[in-house]
């Protein structure tokens, strides 16, 4: 069972490392190693920063990975996500899709968006089809989006709307996640 918790100052020196860690690094739009001065900065502004929220994912209380909410547009009822499993036992274990399942339920159902954005490096293939399984949309390739490893990288944009989330709730694999996930999986604290 996975749940998901509010950052905690304990968290900096973990995160960096996951940042860090290269099956993370390879997959975001940094490209470079992270230094502990530049970790610092971006730590310190988590709680201040109103268009973005952080979440680290558990299994079974061990703290596995990240996941986060940005660009939270209130008046237009969006938002982004982005997650990942720093730790290499959460990784293989089917927590990706918990937490999918987990972030759907609280933009649609929680908060009352209209809409959840999600861009993925096109070479990460592996994520954004588990984005499409959920019933996201390919919205765009976005050519030439990320300089990344010496060259430019394509993003592929996916999105999913409110009408498609309750489509999408009904089907047999979705109706099995959520009962997985009847337990809250946002923990307070």
């Amino acid at each position: 069972m996975i749940s998901l918790r509010s950052v905690k100052g304990e968290d900096r020196d973990r995160l960096l490392a996951w940042r860090n860690a290269p099956h993370v690094a390879r997959y975001m739009y940094t490209d470079h190693h992270i230094s502990p001065e530049e970790h610092a900065r971006w730590f310190e502004t988590l709680d201040s920063d109103q268009q973005r929220k952080y979440w680290i994912i558990e299994s079974n209380s061990v703290p596995v990975g990240l996941v986060n909410l940005y660009d939270i547009d209130q008046r237009n009822k969006r938002c982004s996500w982005a997650f990942y499993l720093g730790a290499e036992e959460g990784r293989g274990a089917g927590i990706g899709s918990q937490v999918e399942g987990a972030i759907l339920v609280h933009v649609f159902e929680t908060m009352g968006f209209n809409k959840l954005c999600c861009e993925v490096l096109e070479s990460n293939e592996a994520v954004w089809n588990m984005h499409l399984k959920f019933g996201f949309l390919k919205e765009g390739l976005l050519r030439q989006h990320v300089w990344k490893d010496g060259a430019f990288q394509n993003v592929v944009a996916l999105a999913m709307t409110a009408d498609d989330w309750r489509a999408q709730k009904q089907t047999p694999r979705m109706t099995r996640l959520l009962e997985r996930l009847r337990e809250p999986a946002f923990a307070a604290g």
